[in-house]
């Protein structure tokens, strides 16, 4: 798909005023033991399933006294759904690059998010997520009679450049919803059926990022009700903006590490909790990508896969079938 081939047509028009939580605030909700997890961030908005910056993720293992890096606590278990889903089935990935900022972007981080969807669906780093699933009873920890998560090769549907105007400079939780509806009308997703197993991921542009980024997270991802049902949304920042804070260089893996550890992370957790959080979490309601959050050494650190489309770094993913419950980086 083009720059050009989906220009849009129409603006959405945001009623009312919605009020922000401050920094203080949300830092001030407790965090579980693996700091990521959900947080309400906007008054009326659902809450929002944070991926925490990697000194949150460090400082809140050290707090609960984990002497090393190793993912922890308890297995994930199944929330019952929304509205009958928890999985997607079927994942979907949409890119939307939102606003005319993007003809700025210093990093490359469109075209290394595109080879990444392209290349994800099907591989072996992934396929930890099949071990889930929905249609069975709420609090199971396994998946016997259920339709389990999907892993197909064709993942990547197509990105859209919303740039005929600028996105808000620093774009709400509401705001950011309303484009992920937006992008859902522009696809011809206008049906709960056609989004049951979709995910948009919106992507801000460099410098201009939602409040909060880099300091209180790296990225998020939530739903919002439509007319079209329950939309599944990421919140992506411009990774590298936040530098080491969100995985530049980490574990010696480059200074543009951190783009694909952070949205591995966002939709690895979005096809295993669709609607948050209906789908699989732990006792302290983290999802599979917190519970293995910017770990640097031993069993579960982060590094690269070799997919069809070159080489990522990603982090690993909880998979309650190993071993007992552990990090994983292939299934």
């Amino acid at each position: 798909m083009s720059r050009s081939a989906l220009t849009p047509r129409f603006f959405v028009t945001i009623l009312g005023t919605f009020v922000i939580a401050s920094l203080s605030s949300l830092s001030a909700q407790a965090p579980n033991s693996n700091a990521g997890g959900l947080r309400h961030i906007e008054d009326g908005m659902p809450p929002v399933m944070i991926h925490p910056t990697t000194e949150a993720a460090q400082q809140a293992r050290e707090n609960a006294g984990h002497k090393t890096n190793a993912g922890t606590g308890s297995n994930l278990f199944y929330h019952g759904g929304v509205g009958g889903i928890g999985v997607e089935t079927n994942p979907k990935v949409y890119l939307i690059l939102w606003g005319s900022q993007w003809s700025n972007d210093p990093s490359g981080e469109e075209a290394i998010l595109v080879s990444f969807f392209k290349g994800v669906g099907g591989s072996s780093w992934e396929n930890s997520t099949t071990q889930y699933c929905q249609g069975i009873a709420s609090g199971s920890t396994n998946c016997s009679g259920g339709q389990a998560t999907g892993n197909q090769t064709n993942r990547f549907v197509a990105a859209w450049y919303d740039n005929a105007a600028s996105a808000p400079r620093r774009p709400s939780q509401s705001q950011l919803a309303a484009e992920a509806v937006k992008a859902a009308r522009v696809f011809g997703n206008t049906t709960a059926s056609s989004n049951a197993s979709v995910q948009y991921v919106i992507a801000t542009a460099h410098g201009n990022n939602a409040s909060g980024f880099g300091s209180q997270y790296c990225a998020w991802h939530s739903s919002t009700s439509s007319s079209y049902g329950n939309i599944a949304y990421t919140n992506l920042p411009y990774i590298t903006d936040a530098g080491a804070s969100c995985g530049a260089n980490f574990n010696g893996l480059g200074a543009k590490a951190g783009i694909t550890i952070v949205e591995g992370h966002e939709m690895s957790e979005t096809v295993t909790d669709q609607f948050p959080n209906g789908g699989w979490l732990d006792s302290s309601g983290a999802e599979n990508g917190d519970k293995c959050a910017w770990i640097s050494s031993g069993q579960g650190a982060s590094a690269n896969i070799k997919l069809s489309t070159g080489t990522f770094p990603v982090q690993s993913l909880w998979s309650n079938a190993s071993n007992g419950g552990e990090c994983v980086m292939s299934y």
